[in-house]
């Protein structure tokens, strides 16, 4: 693995999860994989359990690992091209980024949708720069329009759950992402990237939101969208709640008159599904205290996850450095 921004980079998606579970059972399994190498983790944005589940990963490698917060510590960042810099930005993204190829032997990078230019969050107009500028391979902790590492965790919690391999099972799980209510517009990675696994994984995959907050067609793809909740949770196996803002009418929040909020009532008319959430959540307005503190909740099984998922990519990636 050179690179890990998207499903498209990894090459056996069922070796990677095997992988994550292998290192779960014993985490300490390569502590001096990467001694030696120094990994940069660049957080423009707010952070927990991709940070420390990141930190945790690294070390576990041996890994030394530098942290940014290049939102408060270092000096405003200038991303446009051509810019003549005499305002309040101090420092081009690409020097910075030449500054890091220096330092580090892996960027790891974490940028949120900027939510005011519909083109600039679809192109990547972050993530991309330092696609192009970094000559040691690049890992998205999350972007405009992907959390990757995310979905690797939900895929191994969903393995773990259903058990592919036992023949008892036969038939593929029913798995519902659903958007829920939020305060503020909420950007589509969480989204789109969960649809994008979602595909690669042996599941029947259904998209449940409201008229007007359709994700992008190429995340989504042929993928079956229903407007109407209680008909979309009928008989699902696995529920991911998730909010998001319209992408028609850009990080815009058309009214909803339905209730979306998850709910035990709501539960009632699923094979007893597993209800999942990447966090942090809005308690009692994307899903309810019952459902989050309940049985079927394994949201924190699922944070847990994101140690191992970022753990495998970070191995994988220091095989290709070692080789």
């Amino acid at each position: 693995m050179k690179k890990f921004t998207s499903v498209s980079d990894v090459k056996n998606l069922q070796h990677i999860i095997k992988k994550a579970l292998q290192i779960k059972e014993n985490p300490l399994s390569e502590p001096e994989k990467g001694k030696g190498k120094t990994i940069g983790l660049v957080f423009l944005n707010s952070s927990l359990r991709t940070r420390l589940s990141s930190q945790i990963a690294a070390q576990n490698l041996g890994l030394n690992v530098l942290t940014l917060n290049a939102a408060q510590e270092a000096w405003n960042l200038e991303f446009a091209d051509g810019a003549v810099m005499n305002g309040d930005t101090v420092e081009h993204i690409k020097d910075a980024i030449e500054v890091l190829n220096q330092y580090c032997d892996i960027i790891a990078v974490r940028c949120f949708a900027g939510m005011k230019s519909k083109e600039d969050d679809v192109n990547e107009s972050i993530l991309s720069q330092f696609e192009q500028h970094a000559k040691v391979p690049v890992i998205s902790l999350e972007s405009a329009t992907r959390h990757p590492l995310q979905s690797l965790a939900d895929c191994i919690t969903i393995t773990e759950n259903w058990h592919f391999d036992k023949l008892s099972v036969n038939r593929k799980p029913k798995v519902v992402l659903t958007w829920a209510p939020h305060i503020k517009p909420i950007a589509h990675a969480v989204g789109n990237s969960f649809a994008e696994w979602m595909q690669e994984m042996d599941v029947e995959l259904v998209i449940a939101n409201p008229e007007g907050y359709d994700l992008d067609k190429n995340f989504t793809k042929d993928v079956k969208v229903i407007h109407n909740q209680e008909e979309a949770l009928k008989d699902a196996d696995f529920i991911y709640v998730k909010n998001w803002s319209s992408f028609d009418d850009y990080a815009k929040m058309p009214e909803v008159k339905d209730n979306w909020m998850l709910t035990n009532e709501k539960l009632e008319n699923t094979n007893q599904a597993k209800v999942m959430h990447c966090l942090p959540v809005r308690r009692n307005v994307e899903l309810s205290d019952e459902v989050m503190d309940g049985e079927n909740s394994i949201i924190y099984q699922q944070a847990k996850n994101r140690i191992f998922s970022a753990q495998a990519v970070f191995s994988e990636i220091l095989d290709e450095l070692n080789a």
